[in-house]
């Protein structure tokens, strides 16, 4: 999920941004909830990327402050629904407020495996790849790794989610068409929803619809008109939106 639209669904009713992003919260509380009860194991949320720490300073205060209260807050919640949280990214970088927060929610949840949740903080699609990269070449430096057999399932084990399924559906909020540094390998395959909706205006029915839709397309990986007239490749559960 990229969830966008905070600031134009503030906007539009007079509030300070602050608000959307409050508002932004609630709905990706409902979100998460709705995942669970349609099934879907993976759910990821781009809470924070990379680019962000340039927005105003007040305004990635505020947005650090809702990050802590949501995990204080939402952890008992992650325990209770024995649902694991995960992140993607810098998370070092974070305020030692989040910061710590983040870690308890991690620990607490840990050996829960049925139901995930994958916040990006501080995250970059560019980074990830550079990092990556760094990695997988001081592994063959260390004789580890030979790149003349370098394949994709090697080099995503470098990736930040090398333990993760790569999306089978990215959904974006707001009307927007574009991925924002978001997940750019891993959604090769992805299929894509682009919901008109500002983030907290998005409901358990408009991401059940999104769904709804993923399960009617016919997935295609990359084949040929002819490999598909052996039988399509029908759409699976959705695993990460």
């Amino acid at each position: 999920m990229i969830m966008d639209g905070n600031g134009r669904w503030a906007k539009q009713r007079g509030f300070p941004r602050i608000e959307g992003h409050r508002r932004g919260v609630e709905a990706a509380r409902a979100i998460i909830d709705a995942a669970r009860d349609l099934g879907v194991r993976y759910l990821t949320l781009y809470a924070f990327s990379a680019e962000n720490w340039q927005r105003p300073a007040d305004e990635v205060s505020a947005l650090m402050g809702l990050l802590e209260r949501f995990l204080r807050r939402e952890t008992r919640v992650l325990v209770k629904n024995r649902i694991r949280l995960r992140t993607i990214g810098h998370t070092e970088e974070l305020p030692a407020g989040p910061r710590r927060e983040l870690e308890r929610a991690i620990e607490a949840t840990r050996d829960f495996t049925d139901w995930n949740l994958i916040l990006a903080l501080n995250y970059g699609a560019q980074t990830e790849v550079i990092d990556a990269a760094r990695a997988y070449a001081a592994a063959v430096a260390a004789g580890t790794e030979d790149p003349g057999r370098t394949t994709w399932a090697a080099f995503r084990r470098y990736l930040y989610t090398a333990d993760l399924p790569d999306p089978d559906l990215l959904i974006r909020t707001s009307g927007e068409t574009r991925l924002s540094n978001f997940l750019l390998l891993q959604c090769a395959y992805a299929e894509m929803i682009f919901s008109p909706v500002l983030w907290p205006d998005f409901t358990k029915t408009e991401f059940a619809a999104a769904v709804d839709e993923y399960q009617r397309r016919e997935r295609r990986f990359g084949l040929t008109g002819e490999q598909l007239q052996a039988g399509p490749v029908p759409a699976t559960p959705a695993a990460g939106p």
